[in-house]
């Protein structure tokens, strides 16, 4: 299985007063997508947030490939080899898709444009759109560019908060794939409301419960648990 990419360890965070995070752990091994699950507020997006040193932990230790990045800034994380989609997308709506990925591009040099290459190859809307204004694009294209952009630069782990969100079926199905596809280039953390998309995608899970890491295993095991699934996602066999 190899060593993990990314140890959380008894992460504690808070935003303001409130005390978010109150002792998350997880590991993220290679070659998996590592799903985070949980009801809305049990701090799955605040996880997120605090490995990218958005928030910065109170407690705990986070190390990516041995190195702690706990106390590290966002632009020192990300220029390490972890990228982030936020569950707003952060996409720029007044730019076209080719200048979303030139920001996005931490050096424009060779390897950057071969990246290019995989980007078309897993999200070819994105080339036939190249030159289109960001924000006239559809709430899926949207999503895809915000995917794919991190691919541009050399990001080892990729964190990608909600990306069903507000899409219709069919384009849902679209972005399994394509993320899929990621497995090949990247690792992937997915924080995921739906679990169609999160049970299709992932190969281990993490539940999250009131701040709190709460149970894990391998995705297998969580969709034929019945119990677990209607105890901390509210999903009973009939949904």
């Amino acid at each position: 299985m190899g060593e993990a990419i990314l140890k959380v360890e008894g992460i504690h965070s808070y935003i303001g007063k409130h005390h978010i995070l109150q002792g998350v752990s997880f590991r993220v091994n290679p070659g998996k997508v590592t799903v985070l699950l949980g009801r809305n507020g049990a701090g799955k997006s605040t996880t997120l947030r605090t490995i990218m040193g958005l928030l910065s932990p109170s407690q705990g230790t986070i190390l990516f490939k041995e190195k702690a990045i706990h106390h590290m800034k966002s632009y020192e994380i990300s220029r390490l080899g972890i990228g982030f989609v936020p569950e707003d997308r952060g996409i720029f709506n007044l730019l076209t898709v080719e200048e979303n990925f030139r920001v996005a591009m931490l050096q424009e040099n060779g390897e950057s444009r071969q990246r290019m290459d995989t980007v078309f190859d897993i999200f070819p809307d994105l080339k036939k759109f190249w030159k289109s204004t960001a924000g006239n694009l559809s709430g899926g294209q949207k999503q895809m560019l915000a995917i794919a952009r991190p691919l541009v630069n050399r990001n080892e782990l990729l964190l990608i908060d909600e990306p069903s969100k507000g899409l219709a079926p069919i384009i849902i199905d679209h972005l399994i794939d394509s993320i899929n596809k990621l497995k090949e280039f990247t690792v992937v953390i997915l924080v995921e409301q739906n679990f169609y998309m999160a049970s299709s995608l992932g190969s281990d899970f993490y539940l999250f419960d009131d701040g709190r890491t709460v149970h894990h295993g391998q995705m297998e095991e969580l969709i034929r648990d019945e119990e677990l699934k209607k105890k901390y996602l509210g999903i009973s066999s009939a949904g």
